[in-house]
C-alpha cells in the first residue's frame, strides 16, 4: 500500500470521525454517528496495518483478534447501568497505551540531534505524564462508580500543595530528561509521580462529581492518544486524539456549568473547595408520607399534566419499558406527559436519554432541565423515578449543603410529587433530600420496575 493511499485513507477516516461527533450531538442521528465512527476506525486500522513500514503482522493480527473477542463479549454482557464504569476502564487502557508507547519510543528512536531530539524527548515525557495520570485516575473513577471505593472525597493534609509539588517536580525532571537524553531515571521517576498524582487527583473528587470526572478523563485519554500520535509520527492518531481531547474538555465544561461546579476545581482534584466539607448528612429532616401504587394510579387519572424525572434508580431497575407503557396509557387519556432530564441524570451524560430511546419514548416529549423547569408550578403530578440529588431542594435553599448552587429539577413546585425509592437512603452525593418530607410529596417504596408495573396494572 503506497504512502499516498495511506494518507488519503487517513483523511477519509478523520472526516468520518468528525461526522461521528456531529451525529452523536442529537438523539435522532446518534445511531448514524456511531456507524460513521466504526467505519472510520475500520479504515484507519486497515490503512495502518497496510503501511509497508509496519512489521510483525502476525503478532498484530493475533492481538487484534483477541481484543475483538474480548470487546464483543463485553459489549454483549455489560448493562447500560454499567456503561460509565466501562468507559472509565477503557480510558485507563488508552492511558496505559500512551505510557508504553512513550517508553518504547524512548528506547528505540532513530538517531536525532539538536531541536529534533529536544522535541522528540518532550513528546515522550509529556505523553507518558498524561498517560500515567489518565491510567490511575480512570481506575479510581471505575472503582468509585462500581462501589469498590467510597464516593467520599479523599482529603489528605495539604493535598493541593501535594498536587502542585507533583507538577513542579515533574517539570524539573522534564528539563533534566531533555538535557540528558541518556538518563532514564527522570522518566521513570516522573512516571511513578504521575501514577500517584492521577490516583490522588480523582480520589480527591466526591462521588457527586464523578460524571464530570468521567468526561474529564475522556478528554485526558484524547490528549494521551494525540501525544502517542506525535511519538509514532501518525497524523491520524494526532487528529483523532485532538478531537476526543477537545470534545471531552468542552463536555466537561458544559457539565460543570450544569452542576454549578468550578471547572478548574474539578480538574484540579477539588481545588477551592472546603476540605472539611462532609458529603452526607444522612439524618432525616421530618416525617414522610408513604403511598401505594393504586393511590398513585388514581392521582395520575385525575391529572391533566404529568412530568416524569428519571434517575439512576430507573436505570438499575430497568423500569423504562413499563414507564413508556404508562406514558402511552396516560396520553391516550389526553394527559400531557413529558420527561424532564437533568444534565447529569444517571452517571454519564445522556444516560437517561439512551434508556428512554431504548424504550421507544418519543424524542419530542423528552426535555432538558432548562426547558422544563418553569413548567413545574403548572404541573399536576411529578413522578421522580430513581432520581435523588438532581431533584434536591437543598441545592437551591441551603447554602451550607455540599450541592449548594447546583441547578436541579424544581419538582417540589408541582401540585403533587411521587418519589419512587427503595428506602430513605441518601443519593450518590450522600446528602439527605428535604423533598421527601414536603407536604406535597408522597413516597412509593419498593423496586422501581415493580412499582411502575403495579401502577400500570391499576391504570
Amino acid at each position: 500500500m503506497s504512502q499516498g493511499f495511506i494518507s488519503a485513507a487517513y483523511i477519509v477516516a478523520a472526516i468520518l470521525f468528525i461526522f461521528s461527533l456531529a451525529g452523536l450531538s442529537k438523539q435522532e442521528t446518534a445511531k448514524q454517528g456511531n456507524i460513521y465512527g466504526m467505519v472510520g476506525m475500520a479504515i484507519a486500522l486497515l490503512a495502518t496495518i497496510g503501511n509497508p513500514e509496519v512489521s510483525g503482522m502476525g503478532t498484530i493480527i493475533v492481538t487484534m483478534v483477541i481484543g475483538a473477542v474480548i470487546g464483543l463479549n463485553l459489549a454483549k454482557k455489560v448493562q447500560m447501568t454499567e456503561m460509565p464504569e466501562l468507559v472509565a476502564m477503557l480510558h485507563s487502557f488508552v492511558g496505559l497505551a500512551a505510557v508504553l508507547v512513550g517508553f518504547s519510543s524512548y528506547m528505540d528512536h532513530p538517531p536525532m540531534a539538536g531541536a529534533m531530539l529536544t522535541i522528540h524527548l518532550s513528546e515522550i515525557f509529556i505523553g507518558v505524564f498524561i498517560g500515567a495520570i489518565t491510567f490511575t485516575g480512570s481506575i479510581v473513577a471505575f472503582a468509585k462508580l462500581r462501589g469498590i471505593m467510597s464516593g467520599r472525597p479523599l482529603s489528605l493534609p495539604h493535598k493541593h500543595k501535594l498536587n502542585l509539588a507533583a507538577v513542579v517536580v515533574s517539570f524539573l525532571l522534564m528539563l533534566n530528561f531533555i538535557n540528558n537524553d541518556s538518563a532514564t531515571f527522570p522518566l521513570v521517576l516522573m512516571t511513578i509521580i504521575a501514577l500517584a498524582f492521577g490516583w490522588h487527583l480523582v480520589a480527591s473528587i466526591g462521588g457527586a462529581d464523578m460524571p464530570v470526572v468521567v468526561s474529564m478523563l475522556n478528554s485526558y485519554s484524547g490528549w494521551a492518544a494525540a501525544a502517542a500520535g506525535f511519538m509514532l509520527a501518525n497524523d491520524l492518531l494526532i487528529v483523532t486524539g485532538a478531537l476526543v481531547g477537545s470534545s471531552g474538555a468542552i463536555l466537561s465544561y458544559i457539565m460543570c456549568k450544569g452542576m454549578n461546579r468550578s471547572f478548574i476545581s474539578v480538574i484540579a482534584g477539588g481545588f477551592g473547595t472546603e476540605s472539611g466539607t462532609v458529603l452526607g448528612e444522612g439524618e432525616e429532616q421530618g416525617e414522610y408520607v408513604a403511598t401505594s401504587a393504586e393511590e398513585v394510579a388514581e392521582m395520575l387519572k385525575d391529572s391533566t399534566s404529568v412530568i416524569i424525572t428519571p434517575g439512576y434508580g430507573m436505570a438499575v431497575a430497568q423500569a423504562q419499558y413499563p414507564v413508556y407503557e404508562i406514558t402511552q396509557k396516560l396520553r391516550e387519556r389526553g394527559v400531557n406527559v413529558r420527561f424532564g432530564i437533568h444534565p447529569v441524570a444517571g452517571r454519564l451524560p445522556g444516560h437517561m436519554n439512551v434508556l428512554l430511546a431504548e424504550a421507544k419514548v418519543p424524542y419530542d416529549i423528552v426535555l432538558e432541565m432548562d426547558e422544563i423547569n418553569e413548567d413545574f408550578p403548572e404541573t399536576d403530578t411529578v413522578l421522580v423515578i430513581g432520581a435523588n440529588d438532581t431533584v434536591n431542594p437543598s441545592a437551591a435553599e441551603d447554602p451550607a449543603s455540599p450541592i449548594a448552587g447546583m441547578p436541579v429539577l424544581e419538582v417540589w413546585n408541582a401540585h403533587q410529587v411521587i418519589v419512587f425509592k427503595r428506602s430513605m437512603a441518601t443519593g450518590y452525593a450522600g446528602v439527605q433530600n428535604p423533598l421527601f418530607f414536603k407536604q406535597n410529596t408522597r413516597m412509593l417504596f419498593g423496586d422501581a420496575k415493580e412499582s411502575v408495573e403495579a401502577i400500570l396494572k391499576a391504570l
